[in-house]
């Protein structure tokens, strides 16, 4: 009996391993016990000096005299701050860092997390038209990468293909089918 937990434990170790190194940033721990990570929740109650982190897709960036604006558009996060991929973006917000950032580092359609605390909200323009944005001071900020990876599942020159109770052989031609798998590190 003993023998069988041990191989359970050793069989989850690798597992328990991974789990613990996926972890927030540093730089977006929160200071505040209630930290805002929803944009409609926050946008629906702009209260000022509440702690938000929010993540998106970096849209316009702006170097000013003594701090840096950047226009994001909203993506969700998950609890390690990683913006989903799979979801269709939706608001934008500003977002001001203290000081100067490199516009081709943080350049539009980078991906993006930032903690800080919320502002007043300011008026802007999308094209032409008229839009109100909900604005933070950051506190901290992440710059995330998309890998990707193709994955090709090879069928070789001479394979067959079964669908339901027929089977073809293919034997001249060659057949390959792919995918690519984005993730946010």
């Amino acid at each position: 009996m003993k023998i069988i937990k041990l191989q359970w434990l050793i069989a989850l170790l690798p597992f328990l391993f991974l789990t613990g190194c996926v972890s927030m940033p540093p730089e977006l721990a929160g200071h505040q016990e209630a930290v805002i990570t929803d944009y409609h929740a926050w946008t629906s109650h702009l209260t000022t000096n509440s702690e938000v982190r929010l993540g998106g897709v970096i849209a316009g960036v702006s170097n000013l005299a003594n701090k840096t604006r950047l226009e994001i558009v909203n993506l969700p996060i998950d609890k390690t701050g990683r913006p989903n991929l799979s979801v269709e973006p939706k608001g934008r917000f500003i977002a001001y860092v203290d000081g100067f950032l490199d516009p081709v580092s943080y350049s539009k359609g980078r991906l993006i997390t930032v903690i800080g605390q919320t502002m007043t909200a300011e008026k802007g323009h999308i094209g032409d038209y008229k839009q109100t944005f909900p604005v933070m001071r950051v506190t901290g900020e992440h710059l995330w990468k998309v890998e990707e990876r193709v994955i090709m599942d090879d069928l070789g020159p001479n394979f067959y293909r079964c669908r339901g109770f027929y089977c073809r052989h293919f034997e001249d031609s060659y057949y390959s089918e792919g995918r690519v798998i984005k993730t946010v590190k």
